[in-house]
């Protein structure tokens, strides 16, 4: 499988080629455009329980696609929101991510949610992570561009919940309000997550809730 990102950051299109009886999975919805030689299957990846998991708990769609090809060929992908597409390359690893940001992944990449419990429980992107592992190939899309940042060893950084995209397994995180109850209120920040190293993350430019916040009040209203 070969992989090329095209117009990054702000309308990023994933190309993948696939030679004969090659496959990549991807999210339902998805696919932009693919070679005639390329089958789909489609399927509650992980079995019902696991489908319903991804779906109802960590955002995702409940079936998976999985793209298959008979004869060599191509398949693009694209996210929802203008922005770019990260590929992170596992070797048995594990990377967590908010809900709306995987995209695909290499068949034997194992997508799961994973529950934050009180970490996450004030946090605007839910309750719950989606956990990558595996070795092979995932794609991850942003809203704007994609920031990665490499913490040391117990080294902190503060990230606004909005702008989180993914992190690896290993790094501490907990959500919590910018300083007090006045501050969280009325600074226009509200709650951050404060992530531990050592790891990587990745973060996004721009926040769709921080564009939601200003776009609502501009639609006009029937009167």
């Amino acid at each position: 499988m070969e992989y090329e990102v095209l117009y990054r950051p702000s309308y990023s299109l994933l190309k993948i080629k696939l030679r004969q009886g090659e496959a990549v999975s991807a999210e339902a919805g998805a696919m932009v455009s693919m070679s005639s030689s390329i089958e789909i299957k489609t399927a509650a990846k992980g079995g019902i329980f696991g489908a319903l998991k991804r779906s109802v708990l960590g955002g995702e769609s409940f079936f998976v696609n999985t793209f298959m090809a008979a004869d060599s060929g191509e398949v693009t992908f694209a996210p929802t929101l203008p922005g770019d597409i990260h590929a992170l390359e596992l070797k048995g690893q594990s990377f967590y991510a908010q809900s709306g940001s995987y995209i695909a992944s290499s068949p034997d990449i194992q997508v799961d949610t994973k529950w934050g419990g009180a970490k996450t429980f004030f946090s605007r992107e839910g309750l719950f992570l989606l956990k990558m592992t595996g070795t092979g190939s995932v794609f991850l899309s942003s809203y704007g561009a994609i920031h990665e940042i490499n913490l040391e060893a117990s080294q902190k950084y503060i990230v606004d919940t909005g702008h989180m995209v993914a992190f690896a397994e290993g790094v501490g995180y907990s959500v919590k309000r910018v300083g007090g109850l006045k501050s969280t209120l009325f600074s226009g920040e509200g709650l951050v997550c404060e992530l531990t190293g050592p790891g990587k993350i990745f973060i996004q430019t721009r926040s769709a809730d921080a564009f939601l916040a200003w776009l609502i009040p501009q639609i006009p209203k029937k009167e």
